[in-house]
């Protein structure tokens, strides 16, 4: 009856993990397949259980890094985020101290802030460090 608990459990783990793919409960699933062959072998309760924590807590800390890495590496940053980087064209002085300034990047007009509260005059390159909100955060662009 232990052995059909884990199998249950096995599935459930595996079930959550293919809706959410958040590499959350994998790690539990094979925590459970090591108590479930342990049932089959004759371990008693506590072993399964004790099986299962240890099984669970070293794939958890061991792999998780690793398949977060390699998994998760062609991650495409969206929306705003990928302005993160870009130029922008400063298309109104900016000001921190009078709150103005705006800037344009990909066609866009938006309300910028300088990183450092200096003076960003107009038809200024500014490179965006930082998205606060609905503001631009910039800084002006390194010289070459």
């Amino acid at each position: 009856m232990e052995g059909l608990f884990w199998l249950i459990m096995i599935v459930v783990m595996a079930i959550i993990e293919i809706i959410t793919l958040g590499l959350t409960t994998i790690w539990f699933a094979g925590g459970a397949l090591v108590a479930f062959i342990a049932s089959l072998l004759g371990a008693s309760t506590l072993m399964q259980w004790i099986l299962f924590c240890i099984v669970s807590f070293i794939l958890l800390i061991f792999t998780r890094p690793f398949a977060m890495k390699y998994l998760n590496h062609d991650k495409t940053r969206t929306n705003a985020e990928s302005l993160i980087g870009r130029e922008a064209i400063v298309i109104e002085t900016i000001d921190n101290l009078k709150s103005e300034g705006v800037a344009s990047v990909a066609g866009q007009e938006w309300t910028a802030r300088a990183v450092d509260n200096t003076i960003i005059a107009k038809d200024t390159v500014v490179e965006i460090v930082e998205i606060k909100g609905v503001k631009l955060i910039v800084k002006m662009k390194e010289q070459k």
